[in-house]
């Protein structure tokens, strides 16, 4: 799940703001899995039949059916829900050059960001390391310094090559 599909400006709420606007569940209907279309659905006519109430009915229906399209993704993904966070999150750097990324279809700048990010955080490990290691046979602390820096440098590499390669698509 990207960190902001519960958000007010994630791509949940997104898409069920434009299917309330065009009349159409579809664009939000692929952010939940098939066993839970209908209770979406169901969820979407109700919204629109209520909206036609009163601008306070509509601003009611919009968020139910916005709770409804978040939860029901969340639920697909096997994490609970816990209402909708407020727009505006600082997420860090990743989701926003990522969908920037998905906008502009070009992988490029991301691409490079990415690499600069894991370049910049194995040579600090490495660095560090590298600092560490011609440590006095008997200076005892140095070496637990060498070591701990050793394993950090080896066990970052590998945590970071395993999510990399065996991360669920």
């Amino acid at each position: 799940m990207a960190p902001h599909c519960d958000t007010m400006d994630g791509p949940v709420v997104n898409a069920a703001e434009m299917a309330l606007e065009m009349e159409n569940v579809n664009y939000v209907l692929p952010y939940v899995k098939k066993e839970d279309e209908n209770e979406l659905k169901y969820a979407f006519e109700k919204a629109l039949a209520v909206r036609e109430l009163s601008e306070d009915a509509s601003e009611l229906a919009d968020y139910y059916f916005f709770e409804t399209s978040v939860r029901l993704h969340l639920k697909g993904e096997g994490k609970p829900y816990e209402g909708i966070k407020p727009a505006g999150l600082n997420w860090g750097p990743v989701i926003k050059r990522a969908e920037k990324a998905e906008t502009d279809d070009n992988l490029t700048d991301f691409l490079e960001f990415m690499q600069a990010t894991l370049e910049t955080e194995l040579r600090e490990r490495f660095d560090d390391l590298m600092d560490k290691k011609n440590y006095e046979l008997n200076d005892v602390e140095s070496a637990r310094e060498y070591v701990e820096s050793m394993l950090e440098f080896v066990l970052y590499s590998h945590k970071t090559y395993n999510f990399i390669i065996h991360s669920p698509k």
